[in-house]
């Protein structure tokens, strides 16, 4: 029984021996000017939707590939808007039917109106040689009004006739915009990281169809206590280094949030009692997150550190140092 006991000891010890080495080991105190913590990798995720509900004929891509700006991710069927498309051509060629009459119809009318200007201007002449009656110079003025009015109501119809044209032209811009949006394209290079629609979905308007990965935009989160907060600036110079990658990233600080939280669990802190962090963003600069985009994924651990004192000089271990490969691969 004792020594039941004795092995028991000694397991509990060895375990406590092991709890105090790694606290110690994560825990080490970082040189004056310097801050840092533990965090997190992400990219920035672009949630691509579309803008018209449909059936979805065809998913062109698969989780892990790259893309490229304006490349075809998804195809919905469009048979309604070519539908409309088709309807909107054909009541342009119609407005532009009526419009053709109402040119003919003022030539016509105007012809019409000369005509009777002349006859006018006759009747006039003979009036003063008294070859006509007064009457039938009324009758002639009358005419050529009526001729006029015929000119203006022909002219208003061709008016309404290419207002109608335009009308229909706008359908028409509208609906091929529409038709052209039945395929769902990258807003710009990315890597796709889920394929949320398939083959045989019908989806609602501003359904998601795809999410994208940005691989320009790459930061590491990591929580700091609010006596170390106050030392943060934009702008302020960093260091990341990755879990399980020999590498040095150089990084700014990009973002500070502005109220406490409670810490993630996934961070570790040298103080159980600091319950409330903020959250602090290193950023790799996008050339640089382009060029090894094969390399830095979202969700790798690893740690932050910034220079909050510019006069001191980053220590030999957190000199940049960059991974020899550029290539990039298939993955998250």
């Amino acid at each position: 029984m004792k020594k039941k006991w004795l092995l028991f000891l000694l397991v509990v010890a060895v375990l406590a021996g092991v709890a105090v080495w790694v606290n110690i080991r994560n825990h080490v105190d970082l040189p004056d000017g310097f801050v840092g913590g533990n965090g997190r990798m992400e990219l920035k995720r672009l949630d691509v939707a579309t803008l018209y509900a449909g059936r979805v004929l065809a998913v062109k891509v698969d989780e892990g590939d790259v893309v490229k700006k304006d490349q075809v991710l998804a195809e919905l069927s469009s048979d309604q808007t070519s539908s409309r498309l088709a309807a909107a051509r054909a009541d342009k060629q119609r407005a532009e039917e009526t419009v053709a009459r109402a040119e003919a119809e003022i030539a016509a009318q105007q012809q019409v109106h000369k005509v009777a200007q002349m006859d006018l201007d006759n009747a006039h002449r003979l009036k003063s040689d008294d070859l006509v009656s007064a009457p039938e110079v009324k009758r002639r003025v009358a005419e050529r009004d009526s001729a006029i009015a015929r000119v203006k109501a022909a002219q208003a119809a061709r008016s309404e006739a290419l207002a109608a044209v335009r009308q229909a032209q706008a359908q028409i811009d509208a609906t091929s915009s529409a038709n052209n949006d039945m395929l769902i394209k990258a807003p710009k290079d990315g890597r796709v990281e889920y394929r949320i629609a398939e083959a045989g979905n019908v989806l609602g308007e501003g359904s998601k169809v795809v999410t994208l990965l940005d691989p320009s935009d790459v930061t590491l989160s990591i929580f700091l206590p609010t006596d170390t907060i106050g030392k943060l600036k934009l702008g302020d110079e960093a260091r990341i280094i990755l879990d399980g990658m020999d590498a040095v990233w150089p990084a700014q600080v990009n973002f500070i949030d502005a109220n406490a939280q409670f810490t993630p669990k996934f961070v570790e802190t040298s103080n159980q009692r600091q319950k409330l962090m903020y959250k602090v963003k290193l950023k790799i600069s996008p050339e640089l997150a382009l060029r090894y985009s094969g390399l830095l994924k979202g969700g790798m651990t690893g740690n932050g550190y910034i220079r909050v004192d510019s006069g001191k000089g980053w220590p030999t271990d957190w000199q940049v140092k960059l991974p020899q490969t550029t290539q990039v691969t298939k993955g998250r």
